[in-house]
């Protein structure tokens, strides 16, 4: 039986709305997914068979003050592996392993894995432009050489601590490295290239470069010259003293920028894998706490001063020792040092005499400018790694404990807090906070991006009250305990001390100190606060004898290098302690070590290393020293 026309031409009718329907929404799909998803999918496409060889950004340069490079990037090519490109894995290996010098297993074993690319570890990386050169006139397929580089420390180990250093991957480890290592990282390049499923490159495709960015050049506080100053006093103070460590610190006390800082023993930021690790990890001037000593007597006078508990002229009469709360606390002096003034207790760092102005100041006051100072809290200095030092509890604060703070005893501080406080003490009565970072700049341009501005983080004490500070450290290296550190016309101030170490079972060391020495020039507009300390010297242990002159060196050869003028007028010196007459350190590099025995059988020599060739010394040569001071000397081979 026929259908009828209409009911076939309804059907048809249908049938055609459906099929338009239907292709109406394949047309719509096939839009969608050519103008709104077709640049998604064409990089998802692209990200299947584009492969891409990085290429390291340099890392930013770190410079001193006035722009000696301190570190800075060289270049150190990189070789990667295509493997599915390499057409004879054997050869290949057999090859790269001659110029790599590498087990010929080791190469192979990893040109042969199941990767895209293989970065060719530890033989392939870091290696010499000449073995990249040799490699490129190869033309292996499958080995590509990548631009790479890495870090080197053109002065040696000259501010090791501060710089730290950075790893094979150009990533900070330690120190500024580590701090700053977003801002002085670079960001990677790479080369793209087409290649199928197995990693093969595709017939008649084009490479794609994208250029890395270098990192921004990062401009220090630090001095290099004063720097060098620093640690050339650091390394004849370790072989003349012979102690477990010695550290510096040299501080603009206005700004509170770092000019010069470091701790001995040392290393090489170049070399850093092959030195124990509590060498570089342990920063002295930030890492160490101690008690401080006299050194610390300079607050106790600043809060007596300021709150106008003494007057200096006044008269004070020691007897050799003070009762406290049934303790006998001694005066370093035996006998005493009988009727004095006040400013004569701080020449003769009188321990009584400073006992007797912490209990005029009482626990509440005197403990109030200590944190005012800054003890018990991170000054803020930009390194990793800086302790806060130990206070006691108000509630721990007896009359014992009053006195023995008072003269820097029971409290432990860091050395960065003591040199941050002493220039709060003289710069006017500013806390500043201390810095390392001063600027950035623009690798290519050299356009400063960004400068550090100084930070007064309070008004500690007023400016009348650091003029008096000032006036009695001054007195201090004239008349008394610090005159080892006078410079005839630089108006030196400064303070000694001489700490008993604690030892593991809590009990204070025998004959075991911490002797320091903090130094501010020119007393009257202080540009510089010099504190060194060294641990545990062997002879004689008073900061007076071992640290000042330390201070004195420092202080005299970077005022004359800052231009500082002499004063014409300072608070005559009474007697200087006599010493040995002054000479000049021969020059010893490169002699045998038989001869100069021989030759030299009047000066002490400390020998370092093996061989017969002196390679290295301290002092160096043409430095003048006191005779009999003992010259170390490196032992090498020629």
């Amino acid at each position: 039986m026929s259908m009828p026309s209409n009911q076939v031409r309804r059907r048809l009718f249908i049938t055609l709305l459906v099929g338009l329907f239907l292709f109406a929404g394949l047309l719509a799909r096939l839009g969608y997914v050519q103008l709104v998803e077709g640049n998604w999918l064409n990089d998802k496409a692209r990200d299947l068979w584009t492969r891409d060889i990085p290429f390291e950004g340099k890392r930013g340069r770190i410079l001193d003050r006035k722009g000696e490079v301190l570190a800075y990037n060289i270049s150190s090519p990189s070789v990667l592996a295509i493997p599915a490109q390499i057409e004879d894995p054997a050869k290949t290996a057999r090859e790269l392993a001659h110029i790599l010098m590498a087990p010929e297993q080791n190469i192979y074993r990893q040109i042969t894995k199941k990767q895209l690319i293989v970065r060719l570890q530890p033989y392939g990386r870091k290696i010499s432009n000449e073995r990249a050169q040799s490699i490129l006139e190869r033309r292996l397929p499958g080995i590509v050489v990548a631009e790479d580089n890495r870090r080197h420390y053109p002065q040696g180990s000259l501010a090791a601590h501060i710089l730290g250093f950075a790893g094979i991957d150009n990533q900070g480890l330690a120190g500024l490295e580590l701090v700053y290592d977003e801002r002085l990282s670079g960001t990677r390049g790479h080369v793209s290239f087409g290649a199928n499923a197995k990693g093969e490159r595709l017939p008649g495709g084009v490479d794609r470069y994208t250029p890395p960015e270098d990192g921004m050049d990062l401009v220090l506080t630090l001095d290099k010259n004063i720097q060098a100053i620093v640690e050339r006093e650091m390394d004849q103070a370790m072989a003349q003293h012979d102690p477990e460590n010695v550290l510096a610190i040299a501080m603009d006390p206005d700004t509170g920028e770092i000019l010069g800082m470091g701790s001995r023993p040392t290393f090489r930021p170049d070399n850093f894998r092959n030195v124990d690790p509590e060498v570089y990890n342990r920063n002295l001037p930030i890492w160490r706490t101690y008690e401080p000593g006299s050194t610390f007597k300079i607050i106790t006078l600043a809060a007596a001063l300021e709150e106008n508990k003494v007057n200096m002229k006044e008269a004070f009469h020691d007897p050799g020792y003070v009762k406290v709360g049934g303790a006998r606390l001694r005066c370093w002096k035996g006998g005493g040092h009988g009727s004095q003034t006040f400013l004569e207790v701080v020449e003769n760092s009188c321990n009584p005499g400073f006992v007797n102005l912490g209990q005029r100041l009482g626990k509440e006051k005197l403990f109030e400018y200590i944190r005012k100072f800054g003890f018990g809290q991170k000054t803020g200095i930009d390194l990793n790694g800086e302790a806060k030092g130990i206070l006691f509890k108000p509630k721990q604060v007896g009359p014992v404990e009053l006195a023995t703070t008072a003269f820097g005893q029971g409290v432990s501080v860091t050395p960065i807090q003591q040199v941050t406080a002493v220039a709060a003490a003289v710069n006017g009565g500013e806390l500043m906070e201390p810095y390392l970072n001063k600027a950035w700049k623009d690798p290519e341009t050299g356009e400063v991006l960004e400068k550090t501005k100084p930070n007064v983080k309070r008004q500690v004490v007023s400016e009348e009250t650091s003029k008096k500070v000032r006036y009695a450290l001054e007195s201090v290296v004239a008349r008394g305990t610090g005159r080892r550190a006078f410079i005839d016309g630089y108006r030196v101030g400064g303070k000694t001390g001489t700490a008993q170490k604690v030892g593991p079972d809590g009990r204070y060391l025998k004959n075991n100190h911490i002797v320091s020495f903090i130094g501010v020039a020119p007393s009257d507009d202080p540009e510089l606060v010099v504190y060194v300390a060294v641990d545990n010297p062997k002879g004689v242990q008073f900061g007076g004898v071992v640290a000042a002159p330390i201070v004195r060196n420092i202080m005299y050869d970077s005022l004359r290098y800052m231009g500082v003028e002499k004063r014409k007028k300072q608070i005559p010196p009474e007697k200087i302690p006599t010493s040995q007459p002054i000479v000049t350190v021969p020059d010893l590099i490169g002699e045998n070590v038989s001869r100069i025995r021989n030759s030299l059988y009047d000066t002490p020599l400390q020998v370092s290393g093996k061989g017969e060739v002196v390679i290295n010394q301290a002092p160096k040569p043409g430095e003048r020293v006191e005779k009999g001071t003992p010259i170390r000397i490196y032992l090498g081979d020629k």
